[in-house]
């Protein structure tokens, strides 16, 4: 469960990166900012997101409503409803990910893992009738089947801190974002993965950067 001493010292961190991300990404931004300001700031969304995963909770709907509503109340005396905190929730994706990336990665100790997931944005049989994403996301294949959306590659370390993460269209090979140095910088040592890995040419590249890609189990 959360510890409540904890929240101002998250809070406080997500403001000052918001603070540092928003003055020099004003001029980037399309259309004209709301002459209305929200009743949540970026970084009490951002927050609440965050203590979603540190919650231990299932459902994030549950957790909003039933939680932080009803005893988190003090912390954020100004929250939405929670169809308009999941529309916030949306216009925050890239602070988001840029925070993820920057501030809430784990140190490669030289035992690493990596694998991919997928990310589906619709079933087989509508995909002629997805629009969200038309022209973007693919078909691809995975351990369970055949999918259409995204990838979610991720790396973490022995403790299960993530390390990087990517994401692809569904038809990326799973080798393909090892071939990216952003997404293995401060990549070192030993680097398991499944079979869907193999690769020769992989394999040898890594080794010239300093990582070694075990795919198979190791008899001793």
């Amino acid at each position: 469960m959360i510890c409540f001493n904890k929240i101002t010292d998250i809070f406080c961190i997500v403001d000052e990166f918001c603070k540092d991300f928003e003055n020099p990404t004003k001029s980037f931004l399309l259309g004209n900012p709301s002459k209305r300001p929200s009743r949540m700031s970026k970084s009490e969304v951002i927050t609440i997101y965050l203590l979603f995963h540190l919650s231990g909770f299932r459902c994030f709907k549950h957790f909003y409503i039933y939680y932080v509503q009803k005893h988190m109340t003090k912390e954020f005396p100004n929250t939405v409803s929670y169809n308009r905190f999941v529309e916030l929730m949306q216009s925050m994706i890239m602070p988001m990910t840029i925070f993820a990336k920057t501030c809430c990665l784990g140190k490669c100790a030289g035992i690493s893992f990596v694998d991919s997931t997928p990310i589906q944005v619709c079933k087989s049989k509508r995909i002629s009738r997805n629009k969200v994403f038309k022209n973007i996301a693919t078909t691809g294949k995975s351990t369970i089947g055949w999918f259409h959306g995204f990838k979610l590659h991720i790396i973490i370390n022995d403790k299960g801190e993530i390390l990087s993460f990517a994401i692809t269209q569904a038809n990326v090979n799973d080798r393909d974002p090892l071939k990216n140095e952003g997404f293995l910088k401060n990549i070192f040592g030993k680097l398991f993965a499944d079979k869907g890995y193999i690769g020769a040419k992989l394999a040898e590249l890594l080794f010239l950067d300093g990582i070694e890609l075990i795919t198979s189990i190791i008899n001793i």
